[in-house]
């Protein structure tokens, strides 16, 4: 981003909730949909990198961040429709789709939908659902001990993790340090709604209404979204690619090439 006008924040209300968003840079329009429990704050470097490249529209999902946290249950379609909302809100009628994580849940349903507004998709660790694998239960990580609960989520990051890992690789602790849990418990509450949500994804026998070109991108050492539902993504889209990549859950930080050629993918007219 060169300069202030590249950069704009609001709030706008869908669906009974509050949604706090940023707009950064300029180019072809890029809808990014953010990970499991992550925040704007949280991915504000990797917006950033994608900004460079084009319009990115990022959001708080509903439940976190600084958006609000309305009563639950919710649903996989409500944060598709929400994430349709803010488009509908920024004035576009077609855009490109990053979904990393949960994001990339979401944008599955968002895409098998609304067909018509994807113009181009990637989708970087995640599952489809159903008859095409899950991925791992976060949900029932809730009980445990905080402490507990973030090594056990950096492990299934990256299935490589152990001390003896760490030894050999004191840089890679810097996942360690990021694999935190919040104690707040409100932020909490709207934690746990999002994985209940997560809980009932299957978009299985809708991806082939996908009528985008779309990326379908995993981490070899991936213990939450295994290479394989990936691959089982990529069997039931028709215009689709999948590329594997040396890393776990965080292969896009881990493996240089893999933003670099996310990019090339998404800007392609």
């Amino acid at each position: 981003m060169d300069s202030e006008k590249d950069y704009s924040n609001s709030f706008f209300t869908h669906d009974g909730c509050t949604f706090y968003y940023e707009v950064r840079g300029s180019g072809q329009p890029l809808l990014f949909l953010n990970g499991s429990a992550s925040t704007i704050d949280a991915v504000s470097l990797l917006v950033d990198y994608f900004a460079k490249s084009f319009t990115v529209s990022i959001h708080d999902q509903r439940g976190l961040g600084k958006t609000s946290i309305p009563e639950g249950p919710y649903s996989m379609a409500q944060y598709a429709a929400d994430a349709i909302a803010l488009a509908d809100h920024l004035g576009w009628k077609s855009f490109n789709v990053l979904g990393i994580s949960f994001g990339g849940m979401v944008a599955q349903e968002l895409a098998a939908t609304y067909p018509n507004r994807v113009i181009r998709m990637a989708l970087c660790c995640t599952s489809p659902g159903g008859d095409g694998g899950s991925s791992y239960p976060l949900h029932e990580l809730a009980s445990l001990d905080p402490g507990i609960r973030a090594d056990r989520s950096l492990i299934l990051s990256d299935t490589r993790f152990n001390d003896q890992w760490f030894l050999d690789h004191p840089e890679d602790l810097i996942y360690r340090r990021s694999a935190d849990v919040t104690s707040d418990t409100e932020k909490r509450r709207g934690e746990l709604l999002q994985l209940e949500a997560r809980r009932h994804h299957d978009v299985w026998d809708r991806l082939p209404n996908v009528s985008a070109e779309v990326l379908i991108a995993s981490g070899t050492f991936d213990g939450i979204a295994p290479p394989a539902n990936g691959q089982a993504i990529a069997s039931r889209i028709a215009a689709s690619e999948y590329r594997e990549y040396n890393g776990g859950h965080m292969f896009f930080i881990q493996d240089r090439s893999a933003l670099k050629e996310i990019v090339q993918f998404l800007d392609l007219d």
